[in-house]
């Protein structure tokens, strides 16, 4: 299946010409105006005339993807207590998580925005994002069936679900991170925020330091994201030393 990522169209995804390049990233062909309603954002269906929104197929595929993120979740973690495999559900299907996701997919040049968000960034907003992702992977399961949506869900969340296995006991990683420094004596995470852009389209950029050590930096459209993601590269950092002291090697 055909499912190149990284070129994106122009923001006018709202034609029928602009639909196969979706279709070809998720790798399914979709009935056109199921499609065209899961890209519809509220903001686009009020501005003419009340047209459907892609809510209600949100609400669906909300339920698809936690299914399935549930059943592979149950099946790959025999010993794990239902509260961390709750725990590891919570990480993969947060909004912040299924915005990234739809960011591979360059999702958000083919959502069908209003003017007024349209105008304020509305293209990056992870809420927008996440939701168009579920709305999209339950036209998915309409359209071509539950095993579609599972091997969909595979191939979006897999790396997401196995890089979540490293999350500890911590919903996030910025509690991750914590428990780590805090098991290591290494002291409480901080973080440095800075940020660059205008009001409606900024970039914040987060440094996490462990005492006084900048282990890990991310970016992000919120300080939020930025600190997650600096969590986590801190996060690995930090394991990866003393995987390798305890390896043998010379510590970090």
């Amino acid at each position: 299946m055909s499912h190149a990522r990284r070129s994106q169209p122009q923001a006018s995804a709202d034609t029928a010409s602009s639909l196969p390049i979706l279709e070809g990233r998720l790798g399914y062909q979709l009935e056109p105006a199921l499609l065209v309603r899961a890209l519809t954002h509220r903001s686009y269906a009020y501005e003419n005339g009340g047209l459907p929104t892609n809510e209600r197929l949100e609400f669906l595929g909300d339920s698809v993807l936690g299914l399935v993120v549930t059943d592979t979740l149950y099946r790959a973690n025999p010993d794990l207590p239902e509260g961390q495999l709750a725990k590891l559900r919570a990480a993969v299907v947060q909004a912040r998580t299924l915005a990234e996701v739809a960011r591979g997919l360059g999702l958000g040049a083919f959502v069908r925005l209003g003017r007024g968000e349209e105008g304020t960034g509305g293209r990056n907003k992870a809420s927008i994002l996440a939701d168009t992702l579920e709305a999209v992977i339950g036209a998915v399961y309409l359209d071509q069936g539950l095993d579609a949506a599972d091997e969909l869900v595979h191939r979006l969340f897999d790396p997401v679900i196995e890089r979540s296995s490293n999350l500890g006991a911590g919903l996030d990683w910025k509690t991750s991170l914590q428990e780590l420094s805090a098991a290591e004596s290494l002291g409480v995470p901080e973080y440095v925020i800075t940020e660059d852009g205008p009001d409606h389209e900024k970039t914040f950029t987060a440094a996490a330091r462990v005492g006084g050590e900048t282990y890990g930096t991310g970016t992000g459209r919120s300080k939020k994201e930025a600190e997650q993601q600096a969590a986590e590269n801190a996060w690995r950092s930090i394991r990866a030393a003393i995987d390798g002291a305890t390896g043998g090697e010379t510590g970090a």
